[in-house]
Parts: structure tokens; sequence; C-alpha cells
């Protein structure tokens, strides 16, 4: 849904001529002299001349002095304020137009103009583009104008008004956009176009930025020239950042007797945000939520791509150099794994290949032979290459040739309408839409302005996939790629956002056919009154080869507390970045509207929610007038057919709208509810599993607690080894499973022994490949393929074939392999500063676990419960501690009487478990000695020699 703007209006009056015009809407054009027909085409055109482009100035006029340029943006939680202001005045001796020209995102939104000259204040208000229109001829600006121009560039276009004033006139411009940031390849960018014209006594640009969940990282840069390198300065902490850029006169100069500026182009911030977690991040403020969904450390899904590629005779020359240019760097960013095609079409249609085929060495550089002798001439067969790419992708799927969870895309790359065969543009449009699976998307990359790039952005948005300009200068290969890099890492599919219900309305997109690695899910809504301080959200979505639940919960009132303490941060951000969200997607519904009475009933939504919260769209115009409402001004943004209507949900969502789905979510299957819980109620989580009595453990330093079933008894020991040491506590090879635990070391010794723990406790599931190593950081969960990262900051569930990992959030693990399998693990977190502990693990196994025969390790090997004996059950040397002798394999040991913790229901203080206490590291009651149970590595079986 981008906003794609025309000249929309000029009211322009020139005091030196007593005859008036404007310049109007949606193509039409209204008291219009034929005198005046070319320069009205002037403006209408779809691109202003690199004349133009060089001379664009945020000041425009001569003989004036500016006496401040300001533009500060205030970014939270990636939705941006921004705010341009000038002052100036005519210091000339006549009267004459001043110009004020701004440089705005093409995806953002105007929410506000005013203007003063000499001391009449000029506000805007949003309205519907008719209404605004008719207040408009009723009272027409003498002598000022404003409009929205598009510029020759692929992210910016240009907000222009003009005000013709006498001599000595004071004149204050000011005009606020807003844009939500678009995270691309990791990280989210914010420019500002830097170009006054002219030397400026207050010159200062100021970026504010704060993000709740903290600041990853962050550059700033800009293209002014080396110069400037060292004037932008950044002060940062963990959750804000301000960025200055404030020249002096001096430093503005070209030189140091110059009287011209030397700033000219674009300062620009990147950033990420920091991300405790894969669950995603869940925001609260002013009654709406915002949850942001950009997860990493998984493994790519395999694609399937066909690429379409126009070679009629309009790519001739720059474009089709760039076009295989572009070309022989994306088959070499394709894998094994991957499948791809190739069809080139102008009049006719050929195939590089009639099936997919693996993306191996061979077949790449066959491939590149191919794009190198492409020549390019005829006309242009959109539709019959578009079926013929579907063919392809339908076989290989009808044939099992497809992994169901790889990804399906077909990339289109085009300069022209179509121009032989079908070239009905709404008929092209069905044929794809019937022929296309739900499961495939298309991509449509539009080169040049001659393309109808909002059929390119139809065909897109209604087949999963979205259009994007590639612009036709000397980096047109360098967007091909990046287009590309933004595709080429599927990492989920059919990812579903829902919350309890009756906590939320109004929830925006919340299914997505696909998430690519580097970009974000965004959804939005209001939170509903309630008693509870917390909302829930619930994340589902599949990977590779396995199928996640991710669970996040905030505290409704914490943010809007903490951006009450800041002073330049966005509090209405969520309010706005709802609205704007929901708007962009009702302009993509609007256009793929199958009835006029459909579209009709969109677009009084959007003109309700643009009004409401100040939005110029493509169907509202600001309207600017005077305190008396006798002087108005008017800028709109109408569609323009060749640019395109709108932009989709971004390369996050990458999909047509997909029907919204419920936002109630039930109990998971994986939560084992102690008593029933009613639907409408929110789901407590795992951390209700239900808990056996007894097990057998290991936790703290590092204490063993074995509990025999038969005799009702429980034996501790103790295992004295070092740092780095990997024990095996299970080894199973019949039914495939072993568990590990590798030994760390307290920070210092104490009283002259080093304390050791499990820093990293694996589970091998050898029958399936799979490997679960749950560190006091991250649970890393492998398959020898693939491998994906989650870590403690999220509660989440993750199935893969015959095993399941559920994570409740700081707190425990539990691993369930084959149904019959569970392993627990638990976190124990101390505090940073501590002198001496660390962060260490718990081990917790069910004494019903169905092993094999074979089953042996430290605690696997008492699944064969060993015959126990206790006498001489006496007082020994501490009174609170019996001693007695125990019968056990032949061995009689001695033994002591305490107690050791559980720590399954109470973390921090545990439960007590009596037991009786074997030294010497088990020695007697263990099979031989614990240095037997060590092992090479975190995958390594125990050997049986």
């Amino acid at each position: 849904m981008k906003p794609e703007f025309l000249l929309l209006l000029l009211g322009l009056l020139s005091l030196r001529q007593s005859r008036c015009f404007e310049f109007v809407i949606d193509g039409e054009w209204e008291d219009e002299e034929p005198a005046l027909r070319n320069v009205g085409n002037r403006h209408k055109r779809a691109v202003l001349t690199s004349e133009e482009q060089e001379d664009f100035e945020a000041i425009r006029g001569d003989d004036i002095t500016v006496k401040s340029y300001k533009m500060e943006s205030r970014i939270t939680s990636r939705f941006a304020h921004t705010t341009v202001r000038s002052s100036v005045v005519n210091s000339g001796s006549k009267a004459q137009t001043i110009g004020f020209n701004v440089q705005i995102p093409k995806r953002a939104f105007i929410t506000n103009f005013t203007m003063n000259v000499n001391g009449i204040t000029f506000t805007g208000s949003v309205k519907e583009k008719t209404v605004a229109r008719n207040l408009y001829a009723q009272a027409r600006a003498k002598g000022k104008a404003a409009g929205i121009v598009r510029a020759n560039s692929q992210e910016m276009e240009t907000f222009k008004t003009e005000v013709h004033v006498p001599p000595g006139s004071n004149i204050e411009f000011e005009l606020h956009y807003q844009e939500m940031m678009q995270r691309r390849l990791g990280v989210y960018q914010h420019s500002l176009h830097l170009q006054p014209g002219r030397l400026v006594p207050q010159f200062q640009v100021d970026i504010y930025i704060f993000e709740p969940n903290g600041i990853g990282m962050l550059e700033a840069s800009n293209n002014l020239g080396q110069k400037f390198d060292n004037l932008v300065t950044v002060t940062q902490t963990p959750e804000k950042a301000h960025v200055v850029f404030k020249p002096n006169l001096q430093q503005q100069r070209k030189c140091d007797n110059c009287t011209q500026s030397a700033i000219d182009g674009e300062l620009t911030v990147k950033y990420d945000v920091r991300r405790d977690s894969n669950a995603g991040e869940l925001q609260v403020s002013d009654g709406h939520f915002v949850h942001f969904f950009a997860p990493s450390n998984m493994s790519p899904l395999p694609k399937n791509i066909v690429f379409v590629i126009d070679v009629s005779g309009s790519m001739w020359g720059v474009k089709m150099k760039q076009t295989v240019e572009a070309m022989q760097a994306i088959l070499d960013d394709l894998t094994v794994d991957d499948q791809f095609s190739i069809i080139d079409f102008n009049h006719n249609v050929r195939c590089w290949s009639e099936d997919l085929v693996p993306g191996s060495s061979v077949q790449i550089a066959d491939a590149k032979k191919y794009i190198q002798n492409i020549k390019p001439s005829g006309g242009t067969n959109i539709n019959e290459a578009l079926m013929k790419a579907v063919q392809i992708l339908v076989r290989a799927s009808n044939q099992g040739l497809i992994d169901p969870r790889s990804v399906s895309m077909i990339i289109l790359v085009s300069d022209g309408d179509p121009t032989v065969g079908e070239i009905k543009l709404s008929t092209i449009q069905k044929n794809v839409k019937k022929a296309m699976r739900d499961d495939f998307s298309l991509f449509s990359l539009g080169i040049g302005f001659d393309v109808d790039y909002d059929f390119l952005e139809r065909i897109a948005m209604d087949n999963r996939g979205i259009a994007q300009r590639i612009f036709a200068n000397h980096d047109a290969a360098e967007q091909l790629r990046t287009f590309y890099s933004q595709v080429s890492n599927p990492l989920l599919r059919r990812i579903t956002v829902q919350f309890p219900e009756d906590s939320v309305s109004d929830v925006t997109q919340n299914q997505f056919d696909k998430y690519f690695g580097g970009s974000e899910l965004v959804v939005a809504g209001k939170v509903r009154p309630s008693d509870s301080d917390t909302l829930t959200s619930f994340t589902t979505a599949s990977g590779a080869l396995l199928d996640i639940t991710l669970e996040t919960e905030v505290d409704t009132s914490k943010l809007d507390m903490e951006l009450a303490k800041q002073q330049h941060s966005f509090t209405g951000f969520a309010r706005q970045l709802w609205a704007y969200i929901t708007i962009k997607q009702m302009m993509s519904e609007r256009a793929l509207a199958p009835t006029a009475a459909k579209k009709r009933k969109i677009t009084q939504r959007i003109l309700a929610l643009a009004m409401e919260h100040q939005f110029v769209t493509p169907l509202t115009a600001l309207l600017v007038e005077s305190e008396d409402s006798k002087e108005r001004l008017l800028a709109d943004s109408p569609k323009d057919p060749k640019q395109g209507c709108c932009s989709g949900s971004g390369l996050g969502g990458a999909s047509r709208l997909l029907p919204p789905v419920k936002v109630v979510y039930q109990p998971p299957p994986w939560v084992q509810m102690t008593t029933p819980v009613p639907p409408s109620h929110a789901v407590k989580g795992p951390e209700e599993w239900a808990l056996p009595n007894k097990v057998n453990l290991v936790d703290n330093d590092p204490h063993f607690i074995v509990h025999l079933p038969r005799s009702d008894t429980d034996v501790c020991f103790n295992i004295d080894s070092q740092p780095g040491r990997i024990l095996n506590l299970l080894s199973d090879r019949g039914t495939g499973v072993a568990v590990n635990g590798q030994l760390i070391g307290g920070k210092k010794p104490q009283k002259g022994r080093e304390k050791t723990y499990f820093g990293v406790i694996s589970v091998i599931y050898r029958p399936d490949g799979i490997s679960v190593a749950v560190g006091t950081d991250k649970i890393a969960f492998a398959d020898g393929k693939n491998n994906h990262t989650f870590t403690w900051g999220a509660t989440a569930d993750i199935v893969q074939n015959r095993v399941r990992i559920s994570i409740v959030k700081d707190s425990q693990v539990l691993i369930t392999v084959n149904g019959n399998i569970q392993v627990m693990v638990l976190l124990h977190r101390v505090w940073k500063k501590h002198p001496v502990n660390v962060d260490f693990l718990g081990l917790y196994l069910p004494n019903d676990n169905q092993y094999s025969p074979l089953v042996h390790g430290l605690i696997g090997q008492f699944s064969q419960e060993p015959e126990v004996y206790i006498s001489n059950i006496h007082d020994g040397a501490d009174p609170l501690k019996k001693e007695a002798t125990m019968e056990v394999k032949g061995n009689k040991l001695q033994v002591t009487r305490g107690w050791q913790k559980d720590y399954r229901r109470d973390k921090r203080r545990g439960s007590d478990v009596y037991c009786w206490f074997v030294h010497n590291s088990g020695k007697g009651f263990i099979d031989g000695h614990f240095s037997a149970y060590i092992v090479p590595d975190l995958h390594a079986f125990l050997s049986m020699e």
C-alpha cells in the first residue's frame, strides 16, 4: 500500500497577472484554459527530470533570508514522527514567491502542515477529499499554493508549498509526517533529505530513538561529503539514542569564502533492536498493543523458484545488462537444497528447463551461460510466461518433487505492459490467480516507469507476494540483488498471532504466509478494558521440519509509565502505528475488492480512520486554512495508475491479506492443566505440568538423587570432577536416547574447593538425528541439517517428528522423546554480581520413562532397580544425621542420612528430599568409577566396553 503522490493542487495566484488557475485531482482537469494545458502536463508526469531534481531546494526564492531550518524525528518502537520547521524573511525589495519543499518517504503519511505569514496562521486539517476540495473552492488562498509531487527517487517524494508575499514578510513553515520503520535485511533505516539550497544561521537536525527492549546496533551516516563526517554526533544508552547534526555557518560553506551551502544529500540512521527471544516483542501503550515478530537463528526453508525474465525489445541495453548482472549473483546464492528454473519471454516463451532442477554448481553454471546469451527483441507476452511458470511448479508439486515445507515462488522481472497474446490486464490477473496454488507466491519487479506498476502490484498481492519498482539507473542490478536478498531467506511459514478471548479488538492482519529472515511481522490492535494487568500473545508457525508455538506476555501499564519519563519519546506511537497499519492494509483490500459495493464500504472505513488520525492518504486531503477560514490551501494525494495503488504489509508478510483468524487461543495440547480452564480464561502455560512426586535428579553441586521405587528409598551422591568434563547421565542404544551434562565451575574456589555445576545438558535422539543442547543462555535444536536457537526469554513449544521441546520462560525446558521419555531441565539464575556463584542447570528424569534393557549411564543404570538393604542405623558424628550400612550390588557401604533439594516446585528454596548419602562420588553404588562415565562430546553415547 504505497501512498503514491502526484502534483495534486496548486492554487496559485500571480499578483503580477490577474488570472488564477489550479491543477486538479485524479487526472481530471477543471478551470483550465487551453493555453495552460502544457503547464499542467508538466506536473502530471510520473517523474521529475534530472534538471528538476538537481534544482531541488528546501527553500526557494531570490533575495530571501532563511533564519532557521530544523528537522526533528522522534522514533519510538519503530514508529517515526518527523517535524520540519523553517523561518524565512523576504529580504528583497519586491513582492515574490517563496517556496518550501520537503522530501518525505513514500510510505509516510503527512499529518499536518501549518504556515504563518506576517502573523496570519494557516492551520492544516485532514478531510475527505471532496469535502476539502469544496471548501477550498469556496475560499482559495490568495497567492499561496501547496501540493505533493513524486520525485525521481526510490524512496522519497516531495511536498511543495509556495506563498507570494510583499517585501519584509516573515514566513514560518512547519510540516509533520509519520511512518512505520520497515525492517529490511536486519535493520531499520530512517533517512532525512538535507538540501537547504543556501546558508542557514540556525541549521539543526535531531533524531531521537527510544526502543523499550533496547537498541542492538546503531550507525549514523551521510552522503554530504567528507567534511561533514565528524559533525554527526551520536549519544546512546541501552534504550535511547540521540543523533545530532548542527553545522555552523562556516562549516556549511562549500569553501572558506563561498556563499553557497555544501549541504546536499541525506542523513541516514540505521539501527536494530535487542531481542530477548524468538517469541517477539509485545508492547502496550495508550490502549493499543503492537506485537513485533522477527525471529532469528533458525535454519532457512528450502526454495523452489521460477525466474520469469522479460527479454522484449524494450529491455535492450542497460536494462538487460543489469538484469543479467543481477541474475549471476542471484544464481550463486542458490543451494543444493533449492530448486529452480528460468523462463525468458518476449512474444514467445522459452524455458531453460521444463522442470525444476537442484541448485548444484553444474546447473547454476549452465543457467548463467543461458542468461548471458539472451538477446532482447520483440513484444511482451506476460500471460503465457506466467502460465508456464505456474505449470512448472504445479507439475513438480503433483509429482511429489516439492518438499511440503519448502517455499515456492515466481519472480517476474519486466519493464513493460503486455503487447502480445492476452493483453487485457484484468484477464491476466484472473488467469494467474486461477492457476496459482495457495502455496505459491508471485513477486513482481517492474523496471522503470513504462510498466503498469499498479497491475504488477495487483497480481503480486493477489498471489501472496509483493511488487517493487526497480529504477532503471546505474545501480539497477544492485536493486534487483537487494530485493532478492530480502526473499531468499524464508525461515517460517503459516504464522499466526493470537490473543485471549475478549482481551483485544480491531486486530490488524494476524496471519502471514511467510516470514523472511531479516524482516519483521507486525500485528497491532486495541486492548479491551480488563481487570488483568497483563496481555498474552500466542504465535504459531512452521519451520524447517518443525512446528513452533511461542508465548509472550507484557505488563499493560509498564510502557506508558516509562514513556512518561522520556522527554523526547513519541507517546502516541501505538495508537498511530495501529491506524497506519490498518489504513495500509485496507488500501490493499480496496485495490483487490471484487465488487464496487465492497470497495465503497472499505473506502468509508479508510476515510473515517484517516480523518480521525489525521493522515493524508490517497483518499483524503490536507486543507490548510487561515483562522478566519477566508484563505485556504489544499494538498491531497490521488492514485497514480502507473505508479501503483499501495504497498502491502511489507516483505515480512510477503502475502496477500489472508483471511483473519480468530484471535482466541485455546489451551494448546502440550499444556497439561491440573484443573479444567474455560476457553475464555488466559492459559497459564506449561508451568502447570503435573509433576511426579518422585524422580531421579541432578542439581546444584552436582548432587545426584536416585529414587528406588520398589523400596521407596532415595539414595544421594555427588560427583567431584573438573569444569569442562562431560558426564553421561543416560545412554540407551535401544531407544536411541542419550543425555549428557557438561560441568562448569564457580567464579572462584570456596574454602579451597572448586564447586562444579552443569552448564549445558544435551539430549540426543539418534533415530531422527535430533539433538537438543540446553545451556544457561540458550536452547539449541539441531537435526543434522538444520539448526535453530531459542532463548529463555519466552515460553515456547517446538515439535519435530517424535521430539517435543517445551520451554517455560526463564524457568524450565521439558524434552519429550517418542511420547514416553521425558527430560526436564531447570534453569537457576543467580545474581550477576555474585562473587562466587554462576547460573547453572538441574536435571530431572521421571521414574516411569520407558527405556530399553540396554540403558545405562550415571542415572540410566538405575532404571533396573538394584536390591538395597539398610542396616545398623545409628547416631553419627553429626547428631542431626544418622549413619548406617547399605548393602548394594555386593558392596557394603557406610552411608549418612541427610537431605538434598528438589527445585521443581520452588526454584528458590527447593523441597527437602531425605536420602542416604553415598560418599566418594557414589563409589560402590554406581557401576565402576565415575571417570568411566566421562564422554568426549555432548552428542556421545556411553561406550559399553
